[in-house]
């Protein structure tokens, strides 16, 4: 049993013995999406699929009527988007590097990190895209700040840029259409970091009246098994009051959000969540939600609302009480991480007040999930209506990596940016002339 158990971990061998979930495109979608029974092993399936980049002139694909140009390549590792009020874009450059954790955790960590293309010296830093001439393409690109620690979110507000780095919130002065910013910021607020930092990427934004920063933090293991005294303060949303604070806990039990964004007619605060790993190859789904002051969306006690995971010792019935079901699942291990909703005119009318997610892909599923940016209308500020496999492309035949898309971002002309880590690109989507 060890044995077969290995040669599904690893992928080499004796594959038809190993599990398979749900080949459907959108297995795990919706409201209210089935789950199946759990399946729990003590080695979890390892299917990162092979980073291979993209071959000369080839490029992601958009549904008809869409044109994909490359707005910006040879970048390092881009990850998140900020696209200012000139136009101008930013997009973070920043890795996982590789892990110093000892065992077999650590070493399966690094292969795994390897494979996907991630495990890199990060390049901390900051570029800045600019098009010049509106063709749709970056003339410019130039370092904008240096030095970082890991940023990955970035925010604008009252002239002032804010970055979340892989253990809080900096910030700088900020004038349109500057071209770069001196020094490593000012520190605005801590986040959880080290010397674990499991989840290490955080977002943050600003709320649209500028009053408040709000921030994320991913749990610091799967599902609490480095202890609960390493989840202090993580699994959650932060909440910033601006210009001094405090920060408060939000909402939590959310094990890695990532996106977030302001739904344009209710103006609530949405987020895309990572959920946990090892209960099957279907369980369990990504998710986006609406988050509530104060809320509590289960992680690790429960999933998906008040299913209890029965790994995490001791139990808390009390807190699985409390639990709330996300509004929209997006899928198993499909690693949800950009959110924008579209607010722009550019795309034709049934675009308008949905979301892009860009789904970065399973490491651990068979068969692979997301490698693509997805859509999903709303109505009424709620989802309605079917998902769309927006930008697809990213795995070639093989199975390989192409590209990972990462943020998903909206562009001064009202077409879609989307960061691609593995292909060390930034995409534009627009509607055909």
């Amino acid at each position: 049993m060890r044995l077969g158990l290995m040669l599904c971990a690893f992928g080499s061998l004796g594959l038809a013995a190993c599990s398979q979930g749900s080949s459907a495109p959108f297995a795990g979608f919706g409201e209210k999406p089935a789950l199946p029974a759990p399946k729990t092993s003590p080695i979890p399936t390892l299917n990162a699929r092979q980073a291979v980049g993209w071959p000369q002139g080839a490029q992601p694909k958009a549904p008809d009527g869409f044109v994909v140009t490359r707005f910006a390549g040879d970048l390092a590792h881009p990850r998140w988007l900020l696209v200012l009020p000139n136009g101008d874009v930013l997009v973070s450059e920043a890795s996982s590097e590789e892990s110093s954790g000892g065992g077999i955790e650590g070493f399966v960590a690094n292969l795994l990190q390897k494979k996907a293309g991630a495990a890199q010296k990060s390049p901390n830093r900051i570029t800045l895209l600019r098009d010049v001439d509106g063709d749709g393409v970056a003339e410019t690109k130039a370092a904008f700040a240096q030095n970082l620690q890991r940023p990955f979110g970035m925010t604008l507000s009252g002239g002032t840029l804010y970055v979340a780095n892989d253990n809080g919130v900096v910030s700088f002065p900020y004038a349109d259409g500057q071209a770069s910013v001196t020094g490593t910021g000012a520190k605005v607020f801590d986040l959880p970091g080290g010397p674990i930092n499991h989840h290490w990427t955080k977002n943050v934004v600003a709320s649209p009246d500028g009053s408040k920063l709000y921030a994320t933090v991913g749990s610091n293991s799967n599902v609490g098994e480095n202890g609960i005294e390493a989840e202090t303060g993580r699994a959650a949303i932060v909440e910033y009051p601006l210009p001094s604070g405090p920060a408060r806990i939000f909402a939590s039990g959310l094990r890695n959000p990532n996106g977030l964004d302001f739904e344009p007619t209710t103006g609530a605060l949405w987020t895309a969540v990572n959920e946990r790993d090892m209960l099957g190859d279907d369980l369990v789904p990504d998710y986006m939600t609406s988050v509530r002051d104060g809320g509590f969306y289960g992680w690790p006690y429960s999933y998906y609302g008040q299913h209890v995971d029965s790994r995490v010792k001791p139990p808390r019935p009390d807190l699985v009480a409390k639990a709330i079901a996300p509004d929209y699942a997006l899928g198993p291990h499909t690693a949800s991480l950009g959110l924008a909703f579209y607010k722009a005119d550019l795309f034709p009318a049934r675009y308008k007040g949905g979301v892009f997610i860009g789904q970065h892909g399973s490491w651990n599923r068979r068969p692979p999930s997301g490698y693509r940016v997805v859509f999903v209308p709303f109505a009424g500020g709620k989802p309605s209506g079917q998902p769309e496999a927006f930008l697809t492309g990213f795995l070639n035949a093989k199975d390989e990596a192409q590209g990972r898309p990462v943020g998903v971002a909206v562009d001064k002309t009202g077409a879609l940016l989307v960061a691609d880590d593995v292909g060390k690109a930034v995409w534009r989507v627009a509607p055909a002339r």
